[in-house]
């Protein structure tokens, strides 16, 4: 079974991480495909996220799943609130019933260096100029991408309103110490876990 990562943080909220190597009809057998995707595997991508959701949580309505206009999935009245992430063959998704949930995976690799002055302050890039720096900006990208998750509102600019103050880690996992300052200022704590050369963030409040 591709389950690689589960993590019950209490009774409402789950997160957990799929390698996806089964075909479309393995995963058509649970769950619809909702939408019109040409490319098979961003196809695949889409149904293995939300096998995830029921795997997770039986009975979760994957069907009644509406797309806002900032692209992020929901239920209507917020049955559940969730999060999905993709990235190359993984699908991670984090679902609440209770919590107000962000998740994002990202695959480290050299390409985020080419994008770090658009996503990382002059402040942030000093705070992690003397670290391991592709695996720290992998890091960094994907608690963002997650706290861009979490507000769900879209608007957002990632330099100015997503502030990274301190990350630690240590043995592939750790916190990142954040300030959110869209509308208003709020602190918040980002988990993360690097595996199999992939980064997976998290957060829920």
């Amino acid at each position: 079974m591709p389950l690689v990562y589960q993590q019950n943080i209490n009774d409402y909220t789950k997160l957990g991480v799929w390698h996806i190597t089964e075909n479309e009809d393995f995963f058509l057998q649970k769950v619809p495909l909702q939408k019109d995707i040409t490319h098979w595997h961003k196809r695949l991508q889409h149904l293995a996220g939300r096998y995830l959701l029921q795997y997770l949580f039986p009975g979760f309505p994957v069907e009644l799943i509406k797309i806002a206009f900032t692209n992020k999935p929901f239920l209507q009245g917020d049955v559940y609130h969730f999060s999905i992430s993709h990235c190359k063959e993984y699908a991670a998704v984090m679902v609440s019933k209770t919590e107000r949930v962000g998740v994002d995976i990202e695959q480290c690799t050299y390409k985020v260096e080419k994008i770090q002055h658009k996503f990382l302050s002059a402040n942030e890039l000093l705070l992690i100029d003397h670290l391991q720096k592709q695996l720290y900006l992998t890091i960094a990208w994907s608690v963002k991408e997650t706290l861009y998750k979490w507000y769900g509102l879209g608007e957002i600019d990632f330099k100015k309103h997503l502030r990274i103050n301190q990350v630690e880690i240590k043995a592939g996992k750790g916190v990142a110490h954040c300030t959110f300052s869209k509308n208003c200022e709020q602190k918040l704590v980002v988990h993360f876990l690097i595996f199999n050369n992939n980064c997976i963030s998290w957060l829920y409040t």
